[in-house]
């Protein structure tokens, strides 16, 4: 009797030793089993996290929109339209083919890239954000904006051998040294535009950043102090330029018998035009390539703004001093309004004192 009464005690022991643990392992099993009918939706739902993240580290949002970017599209827009105007007049018009004209052509040309490159700047930034293309708009910039300075010192230069050499100056000789200035004047552009995108910034090391992101600090050295040096070109032969051309209105006044009031009216007028030309440029370039030498990344960016501003306003002067001034061009322009061509464009010869 007890050992019929020990035996189904075991057996109800044992029931109650096993079966929990039992129903442990077969809710642990469940729980395998559920999620490795979840587990495709976890990883699909894991891998769509992971795409929005890295293709939220690729490509970047757009920063918020500043107005000092707005100006600087606007002001692109309003050099790209006025320059375009020369470029064609000069382009269509073919008794303008003196070495002064080509490097007026070679002028309006550096600005209308240079407000295009303002405008695709804006575009760019605030719509397609990316490293490649910041490199290039800043190598577009950095091309027009030195080709138009360089420009500006061909013309200071072919002005001055014109009154050195006024019997010769329409020659093929002069033609053939204006093509050389153009030559050098592009190359020199390019070469400057192109450092940029081949490896000289700052994306990966912005220690060495310059006032004006991508570029290096060392290059935007390169480039402000290149531009001091074409000011002090173009003050030095300006001046020698001064002295000729008053020397030479001394000389025509005592031939013809003038007044020496005549004299001095001549006389002030050349030094008025040279020092619109020489004003122009100092104030508009001298403060950014100062600020390019001196400052660094840690500089607040209204200073570049502050000071890149009047620089892009020198593209906007540039049309209304060399183009707009001259005669020949003015004949041009109000023959384009009338329908009409300017009678007797060719039979004039051309001189840098037009401009």
């Amino acid at each position: 009797m007890f050992g019929h009464l020990e035996a189904p005690l075991l057996i109800r022991t044992l029931d109650h030793i096993w079966c929990p643990s039992m129903a442990n392992n077969e809710s642990a099993v469940g729980r395998l089993d559920s999620a490795e009918d979840r587990s495709p939706s976890l990883d699909l739902s894991l891998s769509l996290s992971l795409s929005l993240s890295l293709s939220a580290l690729e490509e970047p949002p757009p920063p918020p929109l500043n107005p000092w970017d707005v100006v600087l599209c606007v002001s692109g827009a309003l050099i790209s339209c006025e320059n375009a105007i020369v470029v064609a007049v000069i382009l269509y018009t073919p008794a303008l083919r003196s070495p002064m004209f080509l490097l007026i052509g070679s002028l309006a040309v550096a600005d209308l890239l240079a407000g295009l490159g303002l405008i695709l700047h804006f575009l760019f930034r605030y719509c397609v954000p990316s490293d490649s293309v910041q490199l290039a708009t800043a190598g577009l910039l950095v091309a027009s904006f030195s080709a138009s300075v360089c420009s500006l010192l061909a013309i200071t230069v072919d002005r001055y051998l014109s009154l050195r050499h006024a019997l010769t100056y329409c020659s093929a000789r002069a033609v053939t040294r204006a093509h050389l200035m153009l030559l050098l004047t592009w190359a020199a552009a390019a070469l400057l535009g192109l450092l940029p995108a081949m490896g000289w910034n700052c994306l990966r090391d912005a220690a060495g950043c310059s006032v004006v992101r991508p570029l290096a600090r060392a290059h935007l050295a390169l480039v402000s102090g290149a531009f001091l040096l074409v000011f002090a070109l173009m003050l030095q032969l300006y001046a020698r330029i001064c002295r000729v051309v008053c020397r030479h209105a001394h000389q025509i006044a005592l031939q013809r018998h003038f007044l020496p009031s005549s004299h001095y009216v001549t006389t002030r007028r050349g030094i008025s035009t040279l020092a619109l030309i020489l004003g122009a440029f100092a104030s508009c370039w001298l403060p950014f390539a100062i600020y390019g030498l001196l400052g660094d990344a840690s500089y607040p960016p209204l200073y570049t703004y502050a000071t890149l501003l009047p620089a892009t306003y020198n593209s906007l002067l540039n049309p209304l001093i060399y183009a707009f001034r001259n005669h020949e061009i003015q004949k041009v322009l109000l023959a384009a309004c009338c329908g009409s061509l300017a009678p007797g464009l060719s039979s004039r010869a051309r001189t840098p004192s037009d401009v």
